[in-house]
């Protein structure tokens, strides 16, 4: 087997079985194809042979390449993936990756913009566009990421069935599995303005957003979008696409959501995951008390 066959039948594995995100197959098999160049491998066993010092050497170099903490997190992880499935593929009673911990990450809490921020978003994406199809195709996907709390890849993925949903609609999220989220009359509207401006067929199995030359939708054409709107609003940068979908969640705990019923929305495997939000509901809250009670931050 060849080094490239090697890490075509990675990347088959991850799309295919894992059903991994393409943003997350093409970091794993950039990682995977860093480690084969740099320890001469050539077939599965020579990977399986990847030991806790070769790995923690490894990493080592690449760090002395500039790669940072939570980076290097991500690549570790990546590679004890690779060689997890490296010691299958080589017959390996024993597939478990070696052990070795990554660095410490000090887990910052998301930040959310405000519902009014995000219709101007919305509102401003739309205007700063050059044709009016892809300025109501750029306010209907951050309609969606707001207003029913997807991630930019599950709104991405939407096809032509997607195109006229009722007050909800049913979306695929990480590993396969789907969901069902709430559609906002304004979000309902944004997409009907699409779909009636949208010059390309909207055929059920065709990419319900498509790029400028009818192509399924870029992630990196919403986040510009979001960019240049951002800058005219004058928000800072982690008001990106993402945080529309932590707005979402914050907005609805503050609203009485419980946990649970949070969790089922955004798609959490685990409620730890959840959980960070109650952190983000507490410090608004707090921020709220100290802006607006008189005798706040005084002795």
């Amino acid at each position: 087997m060849s080094v490239s066959e090697l890490l075509e039948a990675w990347r088959a594995h991850l799309a295919d079985n894992r059903r991994r995100s393409p943003h997350t197959v093409r970091a794993y098999v950039a990682a995977a194809q860093r480690l084969v160049a740099a320890r001469g491998c050539e077939d599965w066993a020579a990977v399986a042979c990847t030991e806790t010092h070769d790995l923690r050497a490894h990493l080592a170099a690449r760090r002395s390449e500039g790669l940072g903490n939570a980076s290097t997190a991500r690549e570790l992880s990546a590679l004890k993936a690779f060689i997890a499935f490296a010691r299958q593929q080589a017959g390996d009673p024993d597939p478990a990756p070696p052990r070795l911990r990554g660095p410490r990450l000090k887990k910052g809490l998301p930040r959310p913009v405000t519902p009014d921020e995000a219709v101007n978003l919305a509102a401003l994406v739309e205007g700063l566009a050059g044709e009016d199809w892809i300025g109501a195709r750029d306010r209907a996907v951050l309609l969606l990421l707001y207003g029913s709390g997807l991630r930019i890849a599950e709104a991405l993925a939407l096809t032509g069935r997607d195109a006229q949903p009722g007050e909800v609609l049913r979306v695929t999220g990480k590993g396969g599995k789907q969901r069902v989220v709430p559609v906002l009359p304004i979000t309902r509207a944004g997409l009907a303005d699409y779909v009636r401006l949208c010059p390309w067929p909207m055929s059920a199995n065709a990419p319900l957003f498509r790029g400028a030359k009818g192509g399924p939708l870029s992630p990196g054409m919403v986040q510009r979008a979001m960019a240049q709107a951002r800058r005219a609003l004058g928000l800072p940068d982690t008001a990106t696409p993402h945080a529309l979908r932590h707005s979402f969640a914050t907005h609805l705990l503050s609203a009485g959501a419980d946990l649970r019923s949070l969790q089922e929305l955004l798609g959490h495997a685990s409620l730890g995951s959840t959980q960070i939000y109650t952190q983000v509901d507490a410090a608004a809250l707090l921020e709220n008390y100290r802006s607006a009670h008189p005798r706040a931050g005084k002795g």
